[in-house]
């Protein structure tokens, strides 16, 4: 049996990862990023015309930790989609870049509204 399963942090991640489609676990809020990498990743969704919900870690230091062993991925911002952990800034970054990121928010049926520049 998995302790991770048992531990209330770990059970209030998964509650909030379900709560919404797209997850963003950033420093800040999404209006107020605290870190430019938090601040890369809400205009990368912005400019996607994607809703997120942004969880503020700074707010609650378990969670800021709890976090990193939940995904297994050391730092944050950290994106969720449909429950699934899509990576950190970089990773998302250049899944926007190269397109990928659009063609998988698409393929988890997340709806899209890019900004018009």
């Amino acid at each position: 049996m998995n302790t991770m399963t048992d531990n209330p942090v770990t059970q209030r991640i998964r509650q909030t990862i379900d709560s919404s489609d797209v997850v963003l676990f950033m420093k800040g809020t999404p209006v107020f990023p605290q870190c430019g990498f938090s601040s890369t990743l809400v205009q990368v969704l912005s400019l996607m015309g994607v809703k997120f919900k942004g969880f503020d870690v700074l707010e609650d230091p378990e969670v800021r930790d709890g976090i990193k062993s939940f995904s297994e991925w050391p730092t944050i911002p950290q994106l969720y989609v449909k429950g699934e952990f899509v990576g950190g800034c970089d990773i998302v970054r250049e899944m926007y870049e190269s397109g990928e990121l659009t063609e998988f928010m698409t393929s988890h049926g997340i709806e899209q509204q890019p900004q018009q520049g």
